[in-house]
């Protein structure tokens, strides 16, 4: 019978800590954890194509269910390869936990084939705790540090096992003795709420308030109900940052979407307007669409004191949770009876979904975007998983997707990083099997990660409860969102070389892996498109063929602000250049902006 390693001592505490799934990808420096994951039998171990999208795959899993995800990579460049994601956890603050093997402790130091310097490494991304296991008398203390440090700091932490001591014997559970440190897993949250005093002065400041918005993030999540009975009586405007999208029903009338760049024209006139402006658990970076500094009095509700006063001045910093916070409040503000404000943000709302309306069903060559992901609204299922991928179909996705109550959607927002939508939809698939996951992505992001990862699909979906595994992929031949970001930021043309993309076949290729495919070019069979995946037996591919002339137009934004949107068209020849002028002067006119010749 084999001893009982280090190795084995590693793996028990994983489960000790309630882990249900490692992702990652084998190799020799990591060997000792496999061999113990194969006797152990669980966690189970979710083989991805590369460690970058296996440390995707343990942000989305932590995204989906609350719960840390952890990623399993051997030393030199399996170690490297994990830094993106490890970085999408610490940029949108989410608990992950990553096992990185290393060569044996005797040749550290000596230039050693695949030897880095794995501490200094992750130094950055693994800032709040990285360490190398030198003695196996360390396990299980570091494993229980670096999951109590991710839940409790809410980002990345890494454990690092030189081969030596993962094979080593496992030690003596019961030693009692100086140097030896025991600890035990497990931590329980605590209940976070402001004093009594700060609840009272955040109440008197919203109440003085006569145009009071509230900006949701993915700190929120909880307190649906809570802020809706808050808005109603404050008679205010609600708008959600990119990650707080889900939070509430965007069909609720005071609700004005996305802020920001990718954000509705009734988010920004709700921010432009407003004298009061409460912010619950959100750090959106967009800062020039919040409201001019000293414009609105503030009151911000954040778990990590951290984050209070960082976006925006704020009046009263309240540090608690969301959900315990808000009804604090509703304890101290009573309904108001002028409505007036409400009136007007619901004007604006209205009017927002007019235009969305027709930006949705403009003619387009072949296919308009975002009629492609406004179609999935009237179809999605209301027990869905979304993942979405970055580039311009964020800008889609906030715009037009209406998600059911409680539909979960995440994406990488403040990494902003190409390739995490299969991950994500397959961390969310296997954490929920029985429920449809559906992955948005454009051609751009499914080069880079998604085509080796629909592999990871169909190895797996034989497995699931529920075989619905739907990815849109929006074809469009261009790197779309930095296209726009050139003619916007730089005044610069269209650089062919740097964005026109090879044409891939998305749809054969997903049948070639014995999935579905279908490929759209006219809006008439999206419909049917999308019951057909959501319908299907096994997962399946629309590959969308979309027109890259649709302008990522900011919204409300004066002349000066997108004179470089015109500049670079003008400097552009073609079919593609001249639709894209059209589009973005109808646009803007849509705005209310009539702008000159570029």
């Amino acid at each position: 019978m084999t001893e009982r390693t280090v190795a084995d001592l590693v793996v028990a505490r994983l489960g000790d800590w309630g882990v249900d799934r490692v992702f990652g990808y084998s190799g020799d420096g990591i060997d000792a954890v496999m061999g113990a994951l194969r006797r152990a039998g669980e966690p189970e171990f979710v083989q991805a194509r590369h460690e970058e999208a296996a440390a995707f795959m343990a942000v989305g899993h932590a995204k989906y269910t609350g719960r840390p995800g952890v990623c399993l990579s051997t030393q030199g460049p399996g170690a490297v390869h994990l830094l993106n994601g490890l970085y999408d956890a610490k940029l949108d603050g989410k608990p992950v936990v990553a096992v990185v093997g290393q060569q044996a402790s005797t040749v550290l130091g000596s230039a050693y084939q695949q030897e880095i310097d794995l501490v200094r490494l992750f130094g950055d991304v693994c800032a709040q705790f990285v360490q190398v296991a030198h003695a196996p008398e360390q396990l299980p203390m570091l494993i229980d540090r670096a999951f109590r440090t991710a839940l409790a700091t809410r980002g990345p932490t890494c454990v690092i096992l030189p081969h030596d001591v993962q094979s080593a014997p496992a030690p003596d559970p019961a030693a009692h003795e100086h140097g030896i440190m025991v600890t035990s897993p497990g931590l329980r949250p605590a209940r976070v709420v402001p004093r009594d005093e700060d609840l009272r002065a955040a109440a008197e400041v919203l109440a003085a308030g006569e145009r009071v918005a509230i900006m949701v993030g993915q700190g929120a999540y909880g307190a649906a109900g809570d802020i809706v009975e808050l808005a109603e009586r404050l008679g205010a405007g609600v708008v959600s940052s990119l990650l707080g999208k889900p939070v509430l029903d965007e069909g609720l009338p005071f609700h004005t979407g996305v802020m920001g760049h990718l954000g509705t024209t009734a988010s920004e006139q709700l921010l432009r307007g407003c004298d009061t402006l409460l912010l619950i658990g959100t750090n959106d970076p967009w800062t020039e669409f919040y409201p001019a500094p000293g414009q609105a009095r503030a009151v911000q509700i954040d778990i990590d004191g951290r984050q209070l006063g960082m976006r925006y001045p704020v009046e009263v910093p309240l540090l608690g949770d969301a959900a315990e916070t808000v009804r604090g409040l509703l304890a101290a503000v009573q309904p108001r009876a002028d409505r007036a404000w409400r009136e007007q943000v619901e004007g604006w709302v209205r009017r927002w979904h007019e235009i969305a309306e027709a930006r949705a069903t403009a003619p387009a060559e072949p296919l308009n975007p975002q009629h492609v992901v406004r179609a999935l609204s009237a179809v999605l299922p209301a027990d869905a998983q979304v993942a979405v991928d970055v580039g311009s179909v964020v800008y889609w996705y906030a715009r037009h997707l209406r998600l059911p109550r409680g539909v979960p959607a995440h994406l990488s927002s403040t990494l902003a990083s190409m390739g995490c939508g299969l991950p994500y939809g397959i961390a969310a698939k296997l954490a929920a099997p029985d429920r449809p996951v559906v992955a948005l992505t454009g051609d751009g992001a499914m080069q880079m990660t998604g085509l080796a990862e629909l592999v990871t699909v169909a190895a797996r979906w034989r497995d699931w409860a529920d075989p619905r595994f739907v990815v849109c992929v929006l074809h469009n031949g261009d790197l779309a969102e930095v296209s726009w970001e050139q003619r916007e930021m730089e005044g610069e043309p269209r650089f062919a070389t740097s964005q026109q993309l090879p044409d891939v076949p998305y749809a054969r290729y997903a049948e070639l892996l014995g999935l579905r495919g279908v490929r759209v070019t006219g809006a008439g069979e999206l419909t049917a498109a999308w019951e057909a995946a959501l319908s299907a037996d096994r997962p399946m591919l629309i590959e969308a063929v979309v027109d890259p002339a649709i302008p990522l137009l900011p919204p409300g934004r004066p002349f000066d602000k997108v004179r470089g949107m015109y500049a670079g068209l003008a400097a552009e020849t073609g079919e593609t250049a001249r639709r894209a002028e059209a589009h973005l002067r109808r646009e803007r006119a849509d705005e209310g902006y009539d702008d000159p010749a570029g």
